[in-house]
């Protein structure tokens, strides 16, 4: 390769690393934004936050819903990362939902996006990436019988998620360690969600809510 295009080939990967850069720091900040201001969050007070102009913001994300559905595709994405990494189905079950929830408060603020901006985000994904590995573990509890079976899972993943959720806030607020928080809310939620007597008699779960 000639010097002449090797330096246009490092101009062009130092441009795209410095976009990728910019990208990526307009999102974190867009998500701390939304966090604290929720729907009256401005553009302008997410360029103010990443530390770059109102020009550059719409230069990256032409609008707001553009950065919205951005950011829930990111948040998408390293949520199924994460999943993956926790490598699910060689834990216990019980070990198994510690992993989710640490995955949970890994990725942050992020997270709350899935959880609270359904417009953006595209549900088919989230559950394709996310909810299918997850709802895994939850067949696999009510198998050996470790969840009770009297309710579907649909609707015990529901459950956990809004467990998950106050992990993400107590680790977020130094409350607990992200190990600690996720130790404690998995054995609380199986305390709650362990087979009882007439849990165990009735194998015939409930309909999903839908």
């Amino acid at each position: 390769m000639s010097k002449k295009k090797t330096e246009v080939f490092t101009y062009s990967t130092m441009a795209t690393t410095l976009r990728d850069h910019i990208s990526t720091a307009i999102l974190d900040a867009a998500a701390l934004v939304l966090s604290a201001k929720g729907d009256t969050a401005s553009m302008e007070d997410m360029a103010s936050a990443a530390g770059v102009g109102r020009a550059t913001i719409y230069r990256y994300f032409p609008s707001r819903d553009d950065l919205l559905s951005a950011l829930a595709d990111v948040a998408i994405d390293d949520a199924h990362r994460r999943i993956m990494e926790a490598d699910l189905e060689r834990a216990t079950v019980r070990e198994a939902l510690a992993r989710i929830i640490r995955a949970v408060v890994a990725c942050g603020i992020k997270f709350s996006v899935l959880t609270s901006d359904h417009s953006h985000v595209d549900r088919n994904r989230v559950e394709r990436l996310i909810r299918d590995p997850i709802q895994a573990v939850f067949r696999r509890g009510q198998d050996e019988g470790i969840l009770r079976t009297d309710l579907t899972t649909d609707i015990l993943v529901d459950l956990f998620g809004g467990l998950a959720k106050v992990a993400l806030q107590i680790a977020g607020d130094d409350e607990l360690g992200a190990e600690e928080a996720s130790a404690v809310i998995a054995s609380i939620f199986l305390d709650g969600a362990r087979p009882t007597g007439d849990a165990a008699a009735n194998p015939h779960p409930l309909p999903s809510s839908t």
